[in-house]
């Protein structure tokens, strides 16, 4: 399907115009070729095909979505996607004024994108690019078919576009913090003397699938080890259960730790979890807009360093939205392997972090709490604020 520009029935650019061709400026980038799925969600105003949402094989080659946008001219913008898009063209039309429903695999998705880029006249611009997301064959068929353009790598202008969210992103977010901590929750509370890992496991996709979310996995521990994969191991009376979890409500990640306790905690089991609290809302209190993001996370290390848990507690902090990981990026190298961009920049409003203390005891076992934070002008939202004790096994 190719549908010219002016045939199709375009809605409004679905995102901040300007600002995106303010970044494009920036990185020196003429047009954009968005081709991860995340990317191309954002550009497409939250679409995301549903039959390659959870693999993009297909024959001998794979899916690939890919957006053309160009710097100023949404008039020129394309869609390039799987022939069997057009009947999501015909239910919810795509804003972009060509669509190219036409796609089984990334050679053809490419000379497409090739045959759009020479007919818009910008076969020898400055092309943004995601080389991480770009398949080898799709970027030689580029690189030969456009001897003249200058191909750019627009990652870091990609992460910045996305980083500030809007409401509505912020109420998807929130839901799928909301919607994974009830799941969490309820999951402790079934677990009991005899419950494995992997029933318990089972348990939380079941009750995240339940409530609307799609289960992208659950990280566990019980008892003293700090094992966080799936075993036979089962849970067992005094011990503690450490439960995180990653999900998305309509592709936007919710990625919480919660800590649960099969029995009362004692005294010391008290105590180690109110120092990981300590930590977190030290790192809370410098969260607001304006603060430089390494402020917030050098103030949280410093009292980390002045806790009796520090030779086995960590702290870190990162950006959520379509990925777990994405900017803001606060920490270099720990433990995901990126630069620290942003430890050097104020926070704005809108951007969301995820926040973790991670205690590694070495006889009470794994104990964590991970919260998702919103950054307002004076302070910040949390989303799913609840549960932040010791939640009780066994009770349900």
């Amino acid at each position: 399907m190719n549908i010219a520009p002016g045939k199709s029935a375009v809605g409004n650019v679905p995102f901040d115009q300007a600002r995106v061709d303010g970044l494009m400026e920036e990185a020196g980038v003429d047009v954009l070729l968005a081709t991860s799925k995340h990317n191309t969600q954002y550009l497409l105003g939250g679409y995301k095909f549903i039959f390659f949402a959870a693999m993009d094989a297909i024959g001998h080659s794979r899916y690939l979505p890919i957006v053309v946008y160009e710097k100023g001219g949404p008039d020129h913008a394309a869609y390039i996607g799987n022939r069997m898009e057009g009947g999501e063209h015909q239910n919810n039309p795509f804003w972009t004024p060509t669509l190219h429903a036409a796609c089984w695999g990334t050679l053809d998705a490419a000379n497409l994108a090739v045959e759009h880029l020479q007919k818009i006249g910008m076969a020898g611009a400055r092309i943004g690019i995601e080389p991480a997301f770009l398949p080898s064959d799709a970027y030689m068929l580029i690189r030969k078919a456009l001897p003249d353009a200058k191909l750019i790598d627009a990652t870091g202008m990609l992460e910045r576009m996305r980083a500030i969210k809007t409401d509505a992103e912020l109420e998807k977010l929130r839901t799928a913090s909301e919607l994974i901590t009830d799941s969490m929750l309820a999951t402790i509370a079934w677990a009991r003397e005899g419950s494995t890992k992997s029933d318990i496991i089972e348990r939380l996709r079941r009750e995240e699938t339940n409530r609307g979310i799609h289960f992208e996995y659950c990280l566990l521990t019980l008892g003293s080890s700090h094992n966080r994969a799936a075993s036979p191991q089962a849970w067992k009376t005094g011990e503690v259960m450490s439960i995180d979890s990653g999900g998305n409500y309509h592709g936007y990640i919710g990625d919480l730790c919660r800590m649960g306790i099969l029995g009362e905690p004692d005294a010391e089991l008290e105590d180690l979890l109110a120092e990981v609290e300590t930590v977190q809302q030290a790192a809370f209190s410098n969260v607001r807009a304006g603060t430089l993001g390494g402020d917030m996370v050098s103030h949280a290390e410093s009292v980390l360093k002045g806790s009796k848990v520090a030779p086995y507690t960590d702290f870190f902090a990162h950006g959520m939205g379509l990925i777990t990981h994405e900017a803001p990026f606060l920490m270099t190298n720990h433990p995901v392997t990126y630069e620290g961009t942003y430890a050097d920049k104020p926070l704005e409003r809108n951007m969301v972090l995820s926040v973790e203390t991670t205690m590694l005891h070495p006889t009470r076992g794994f104990i964590k709490l991970e919260d998702t934070l919103a950054v307002t002008e004076t302070g910040y939202v949390m989303f799913g604020d609840r549960g932040r004790g010791w939640n009780r096994g066994g009770i349900s």
